[in-house]
């Protein structure tokens, strides 16, 4: 294919989240055509399933300028920027409205299963940099397709892949057994049904991040009205002064009362604690479930088990291409050490573009959450950030992409996990806590 033809090729977006979305107008705002593939029914997809928790963030952070200067002639006005949304307010006032200005460049239930250079596996490299990227789609129908494409930017994020209970990585023995027992996300109890499912309960929360904080402050608040409602914290570590963040002194006032708030429900008896306790196995007992520590201890049995440990990027669909990632992390291979929990938290990352977000198969990018691999301190300006360097790229202006607009604030004491401007999210291997508010991710339509 020459060069002249590839050029008039789409740009490939994969997902339609807030990255995504704010991808989609970095590049219209470059002259550039994107073609947006989102695999769930409405745009913001993964954001809507957590629309019943706060972000740390205010909307003057969760908005990208591109996006806005694209929604501007419709009408479209801001909401205050000092309010934290929800993801519901986030998904309605912001996501939808950008997704509708984009119109026909936004194709929902169209989930990606593939992506390759056109006529080259990743073994081959003759020529293989003058080829189109084939993009494999799957329709909700179950009609298939091959779209081709100049480039491609996976901002699909991480929600659809959350990590297990085991202490290994692994599902601990006998977890997806007990699937019907555990849950993965901050529970919602304005839902009837999901608030039935805890109340008068016995629950143990795994993780330590932000999630943690609001799923324990949550069964908190359902503890007062609901006598029998009980939560086990259990942790991989140990709690210590930064275990719940910056409280009044964390420059993201939002989530430092957040952890004052899960310190709270410990200190007023809502909840118990379980430290230094990594699981291997969850087994049945009459109607309840135990989990089994790899020291052979097990904890009383518990009606309900919420794994918050934070979540892992889906690369199956990208196996065809050449990705540079961190053998730790599963991030690019440059950003890494950036972004390295055990070092960093969202407030002392540097802000950073297409340099280190590079591979080596050109015009190929991994955005937003699904570009941090396993490290949860992600913020939604960072990758607005990210997508503005991109597009400037794929324009050809390498000065603009090079160039830093982004300040990122500091951001009290942080550990190295929370997630992203979305649902709180956890940790990475171990538990600790940072950053942001939830987290959102689909495999082709998250952050």
């Amino acid at each position: 294919m020459s060069e002249n033809t590839s050029a008039a090729l789409p740009i490939v977006v994969i997902g339609a989240g807030p990255i995504g979305l704010a991808a989609a107008a970095q590049l219209l705002d470059r002259d550039l055509e994107p073609l947006v593939l989102e695999a769930g029914e409405t745009a913001g997809a993964a954001v809507r399933e957590w629309s019943h928790v706060r972000l740390f963030s205010p909307w003057a952070e969760v908005t990208d300028p591109a996006a806005e200067k694209l929604l501007a002639p419709t009408g479209w006005v801001k909401p205050d920027g000092a309010a934290y949304p929800t993801g519901g307010d986030w998904a309605k006032q912001y996501l939808q409205p950008l997704a509708d200005v984009l119109g026909e460049r936004v194709r929902l239930n169209t989930r990606v299963t593939g992506v390759s250079r056109t006529g080259r596996d990743r073994v081959v490299d003759a020529d293989r940099d003058k080829q189109s990227f084939t993009v494999h789609i799957l329709r909700a129908n179950g009609s298939e397709e091959r779209i081709l494409a100049r480039a491609v930017i996976d901002a699909s994020g991480t929600w659809a892949t959350p990590s297990p209970l085991g202490g290994d990585g692994l599902p601990a023995l006998g977890e997806r057994a007990a699937a019907d027992r555990i849950a993965y996300r901050v529970p919602d109890l304005k839902d009837p049904a999901v608030r039935a499912r805890y109340a008068g309960k016995r629950t143990a929360i795994v993780g330590s991040g932000a999630s943690a904080f609001t799923a324990l402050a949550y069964l908190a608040d359902l503890a007062k009205e609901t006598p029998g409602t009980h939560a086990v914290w259990i942790l991989r570590r140990g709690i210590t002064s930064s275990t719940f963040g910056g409280g009044a002194a964390d420059q993201l006032p939002a989530r430092g009362a957040l952890g004052l708030a899960a310190k709270a429900a410990m200190e007023e008896g809502h909840t118990d604690t379980v430290t230094g306790f990594r699981t291997t196995a969850v087994e049945r007992s009459g109607d309840q479930l135990v989990l089994v520590g790899e020291d052979g201890h097990r904890l009383d049995p518990v009606d309900e088990v919420i794994g918050l440990t934070g979540f892992r990027p889906d690369l199956t669909f990208l196996d065809e291409l050449r990705l540079g990632l961190d053998e730790r992390l599963q991030a690019p291979t440059a950003l890494a050490p950036l972004i390295d929990p055990n070092i960093h938290s969202c407030g002392t990352v540097y802000p950073h573009g297409v340099n280190e977000l590079s591979h080596p198969e050109g015009n190929v990018y991994l955005v937003g959450m699904k570009s941090y691999g396993r490290a949860p301190t992600f913020l939604a300006m960072t990758g607005y950030e990210q997508t503005r360097s991109i597009a400037a790229a794929l324009a050809g202006d390498q000065e603009a992409a090079e160039r830093v607009e982004l300040t990122l604030p500091e951001t009290g004491v942080c550990g190295g996990a929370g997630l992203f401007d979305e649902p709180s999210t956890e940790q990475t291997g171990e538990d600790s806590g940072c950053c942001a508010a939830p987290a959102t991710t689909t495999a082709s339509g998250g952050c």
